[in-house]
């Protein structure tokens, strides 16, 4: 597999409908947004649901969430001492080879070669720290979000001992009626070189991209309500071409044609031209 040598852009249009897409627990767990409206989609977010796509492809995943753990460690401490060349470097302290952990590290992982990660537990003598080529931004939604909140409560008792049925208030539930958001990242072809991120594993990050929810339903997210409407995935001829990433995201114009948009058809959604093409994905 030959090493990442064309920078890589990309962007995916999100629809949401009727789901809290991404929770702010210090706000209730409401659905994110900024201060004129526009709802947010973390990147930590963002990178946990790739994670969870690359798990299901079958990628050794070093960040994997509780509930997924398929290697029956319990921690990221559990889990990077699980792998034996790794940690035999990492005891020998100040003396340890930093290139050879990282080298280690990201040969096993996908995530780190991906995204990179800091290895810093208690004890340690070194901590190391890897820089992935993969960047992830916060998704934005093109319009102003409505968010519902609506409060839901329980029919029965939570302990014997009463009388017939309770009708306690349990809390509020929030989502969003329906919003559009754009996910926009790059992939440097320098960091790729230091990690050994190859042209395949780009093209595994573009699958998972494309089905991004699958496997994600929760209360929160049902089913077929949070959906990938289309990807664009430009391949540029270079390292270090002439158009920078900023250039290639204003070239997607997306604007609403309808007052109240409701979904992916409620928007116009031009191109400008640019030097590199994009391949675009269309999933619905």
């Amino acid at each position: 597999m030959s090493i990442l040598q064309n920078k890589i852009d990309f962007a995916a249009i999100v629809s949401v409908t009727r789901a809290n897409i991404n929770g702010d627990p210090l706000n209730g767990n409401r659905p994110r947004e900024d201060y004129v409206g526009h709802g947010i989609i973390s990147d930590v977010a963002i990178k946990r649901k790739l994670r969870n796509r690359l798990q299901d492809m079958g990628e050794c995943i070093f960040v994997q969430s509780d509930d997924r753990s398929d290697d029956g460690c319990k921690s990221l401490r559990e889990r990077a001492d699980s792998y034996k060349e790794f940690k035999a470097e990492i005891d020998k302290g100040k003396k340890a080879d930093r290139d050879k952990c990282v080298r280690l590290a990201c040969s096993k992982w996908f995530d780190v070669r991906a995204f990179g990660q800091v290895f810093a537990f208690k004890g340690d003598e070194v901590s190391i720290s890897v820089r992935g080529p993969v960047s992830i931004q916060q998704a934005v939604s093109v319009s102003p979000i409505d968010i519902v909140d609506m409060q839901i409560t329980k029919s029965v008792n939570s302990e014997a001992g009463k009388s017939g049925k309770s009708s306690d208030t349990m809390g509020m539930k929030h989502y969003v009626n329906f919003g559009l958001y754009v996910i926009r990242g790059s992939i440097n072809c320098q960091l790729a070189e230091k990690t050994g991120f190859t042209y395949e594993d780009a093209q595994k990050i573009k699958k998972a991209l494309c089905t991004l929810f699958e496997n994600d339903v929760s209360s929160a997210r049902p089913e077929g309500s949070c959906e990938v409407c289309r990807v664009y995935w430009w391949e540029h001829s270079s390292k270090t071409p002439k158009e920078t990433s900023s250039k290639i995201y204003r070239s997607l114009h997306i604007k609403p044609i309808k007052d109240i948009p409701d979904s992916f058809d409620s928007y116009e959604i031009t191109l400008d031209e640019t030097e590199c093409v994009p391949e675009i994905i269309d999933l619905i």
